[in-house]
């Protein structure tokens, strides 16, 4: 692959770069939770194809028809995830006050934060931490089978909402 990018290899290598954060902006750009990783499935596949022999005349054109096509595979599985999510009960109350002269600042911060999350993002996290640590593990890999998606990625989804919570809460008790 890097031979059809330029005959040098340094230059070639900067080349590949350049191809791939054009990747990641392109996967931004159409809502992609993990541009990166697309991105680099994209090259790979396109790799792939070259090992197994497949002429390519316009790297170009080729790489950008692979990147539209993850794009429709993404599409489809976040449809799945939906309809999954759809399906999953709908999460028990995390934490009960009853003395409203005791409530932390912080636990009402993280209330609303969570709050501003649309539905099945709220829903996933919960579900991603419900469970004791004992049995978190085992709940994990239920829920990233009723959503259909590896627990890598279930894994990386759960951490960005965390750091978008996280995120949300220090803006709150500013």
């Amino acid at each position: 692959m890097l031979k059809l990018l330029a005959e040098d290899r340094e230059e070639a290598g900067l080349r590949y770069e350049q191809f791939r954060r054009r990747l990641v902006k392109f996967f931004e750009w159409r809502g992609s939770l993990t541009p990166e990783e697309h991105a680099d499935e994209t090259l790979n596949r396109t790799a792939r194809k070259l090992v197994e022999g497949v002429v390519i005349n316009d790297l170009s054109n080729f790489v950008g028809g692979v990147a539209r096509r993850l794009i429709f595979e993404m599409l489809e599985q976040r449809e799945r995830e939906q309809k999954a999510l759809g399906k999953l009960s709908e999460p028990v109350a995390l934490i009960e006050i009853e003395d409203d002269d005791e409530q932390d600042p912080r636990l009402d911060c993280f209330r609303s934060c969570l709050n501003e999350l649309p539905q099945d993002q709220r829903n996933l996290i919960i579900d991603y931490y419900r469970e004791d640590e004992h049995k978190r593990i085992q709940q994990r890999k239920v829920l990233a089978d009723k959503l259909g998606t590896p627990l890598n990625a279930l894994r990386i989804r759960a951490r960005r909402l965390r750091a978008q919570l996280d995120k949300c809460i220090t803006n709150c008790m500013k």
